[in-house]
């Protein structure tokens, strides 16, 4: 919404999001002289003219004689209000999202090329209910494939977005590479390609939900719909650009198994390279568990608490983004405690709404969550269990870590509920800090 001043000179100004204002000033017929469009994305230039007559009585100018934000192309393509209404990193993201697109439209349609060569079509040898036959045994492995990976992995998208987002896409290069060396080995074609289905059925889910969750960060404006909607016309003009290089492409390569080996190779390590730039482009603000132990990993050893981006950054995407703990959050109470001592034991001590019990033989922390527990309880708690995790590996710690650390390799493991109570005191201290750092 454009936000009008008057003003003595120039006479008014407007700004739109947090663009650079331009004003204007009476022209010499009556009209309005707006001074050129300045916005950190793309330039506009040149001068504008209006009319007064506007609702105000004079004051505006009329409809579509000033420059909108954005020009009708790319409003088309990007969510209303840009750059404003949407996260920082959505046009790096975005664009290397798009490159990745089109890398894999190309080499999805080769690996289409092999499968309806391996199937029959221009065969006249080829039986029509056999290659029914095989497309609905495909089909129907891979509907039951992503029906069990969803509800096997479902819970687990959302806080590893980034990762998941990676994996999928690199799955389904898997896939389509499956396709391509079906018609190599005719034996095995009908379960190279029901494999091959069953993984894009997983990469299917796997990358709508990563998708969704991104969504979410990148809105900014309660506008989820809004992002979702221009993401799939990007994603939609990608696809048409893909379909028309095929096109011109198949028929070089169709004839020459080599070359479209090349040509899908080279495809595949672009469609992976775009991939791992657009995810490490993501500038996540919340903290998952693998962001949530690289931050206090170095506030514990110096100090400081990393921002989002050396966060982020930092983050690995590939292998390790799980801590050695097992952290496990909102478990039972039944799953703690089996006696009315061991209840006490949990209870003493437990000023925050949540009990937390370590087993250092299994190196993991099991923690319940009160009904009163908010936000920032659950992110004090996963903090308690990552601390815990600390104290049995190496490396510099604030002193009073570090006396307790000692204890707990000396000591036996029936005593680990006298170090979690003395973990409490510790986190007095050092959790408001850890909070205020990070910005939560």
């Amino acid at each position: 919404m454009a936000d009008v001043a008057r003003r003595e000179a120039p006479l008014c100004s407007e700004q739109f999001g947090s663009g650079a204002a331009r004003g204007c000033r009476p022209a010499a017929d009556g009209s309005l002289q707006w001074e050129a469009w300045g916005r950190r994305w793309w330039g506009f230039s040149g001068a504008f003219t209006g009319k007064p007559g506007g609702r105000d009585g004079g004051g505006g100018v009329a409809p579509g004689t000033a420059s909108p934000p954005l020009s009708p192309l790319l409003a088309v393509f990007l969510p209303q209000g840009f750059p404003d209404s949407v996260s920082p990193d959505y046009l790096p993201y975005q664009l290397w999202d798009s490159v990745q697109a089109f890398a894999s439209s190309l080499s999805g349609s080769l690996a289409t090329h092999a499968v309806l060569l391996g199937i029959g079509v221009g065969n006249a040898k080829a039986s029509v209910s056999a290659a029914t036959a095989t497309w609905l045994v495909k089909d129907s492995t891979g509907m039951l494939g992503r029906i069990v990976f969803a509800w096997w992995m479902g819970s687990k998208m959302d806080c590893n977005a980034k990762q998941w987002r990676l994996f999928a896409d690199i799955l389904n290069d898997v896939a389509m590479f499956l396709e391509i060396m079906a018609p190599i080995f005719p034996i095995c074609f009908t379960m190279t390609i029901c494999i091959s289905n069953l993984a894009k059925c997983i990469v299917s889910v796997a990358g709508g939900a990563t998708r969704a969750a991104l969504t979410m960060h990148q809105a900014r404006r309660n506008n989820m719909a809004d992002v979702s909607a221009k993401d799939g016309s990007q994603e939609t003009l990608v696809s048409l650009a893909g379909l028309l290089v095929s096109l011109l492409m198949l028929p070089l390569v169709s004839d020459c198994p080599r070359l479209s080996l090349g040509c899908f190779f080279f495809l595949t390590a672009l469609h992976i390279y775009a991939n791992y730039r657009a995810v490490r482009a993501l500038v996540i603000e919340t903290l998952n568990e693998g962001r949530l132990w690289l931050v206090l990993k170095h506030f514990l050893q110096r100090g400081e608490v990393l921002g989002p981006t050396t966060a982020n950054q930092m983050e690995p995407l590939w292998t390790g983004f799980w801590p050695s703990l097992s952290l496990s959050l909102g478990v039972p109470l039944h799953h703690l405690t089996s006696s009315v001592f061991e209840l006490q034991q949990l209870v003493e001590g437990h000023r925050e709404p949540y009990l937390l019990r370590w087993d250092q033989s299994r190196n993991q922390v099991q923690v319940v969550l009160s009904q009163m527990a908010g936000p920032e309880t659950v992110l004090r708690a996963a903090t308690h269990g990552l601390v815990l995790g600390a104290l049995r590996e190496d490396g510099p710690l604030p002193w009073e870590l570090e006396e307790l650390r000692n204890r707990a390799r000396a000591g036996p493991e029936k005593e680990s509920w006298v170090i979690v109570k003395e973990t409490h005191q510790v986190l007095d201290k050092l959790f408001p800090k850890f909070l205020k750092g990070w910005g939560a």
